[in-house]
């Protein structure tokens, strides 16, 4: 997943930004983002086996949270950016959509979960 982001993040960087310019891009790599990790979840939930909704849920949030010290840790340690920067993407009164990219990250694995029932529920 870090892979996906990484990658989304230079695209939207060297890609989007030159097009679009800056806030255009970040919704539109919002959206490329999402669509990344549903396709992600598609192909490891066929060999990925939650238990249960709440599994899913502590997974997610697992998942929620190692975004959130990776954004912050790298983002302010390694590449220098201050905090206001950091904390910038998540003002939705500024157009910022960064929150609903968290929302997908922790939905995500409970969506999983919820199609597996359904597929154990069709093929019994």
């Amino acid at each position: 997943m870090v892979v996906l982001a990484i990658a989304n993040g230079i695209l939207r960087e060297f890609g989007f930004k030159l097009f679009l310019g800056e806030l255009p891009a970040h919704w539109l790599s919002t959206v490329t983002f999402i669509l990344l990790l549903l396709g992600y979840l598609l192909i490891i939930g066929t060999k990925w086996k939650i238990q249960s909704t709440r599994q899913a849920l502590q997974i997610g949030l697992m998942w929620l949270g190692m975004t959130i010290m990776f954004e912050f840790g790298f983002g302010h340690y390694v590449m220098g950016h201050p905090w206001t920067t950091l904390l910038h993407d998540y003002n939705v009164f500024e157009g910022r959509l960064w929150i609903v990219v968290l929302i997908a990250i922790v939905a995500g694995p409970v969506l999983v979960s919820r199609r597996q029932r359904r597929s154990a529920v069709a093929s019994s």
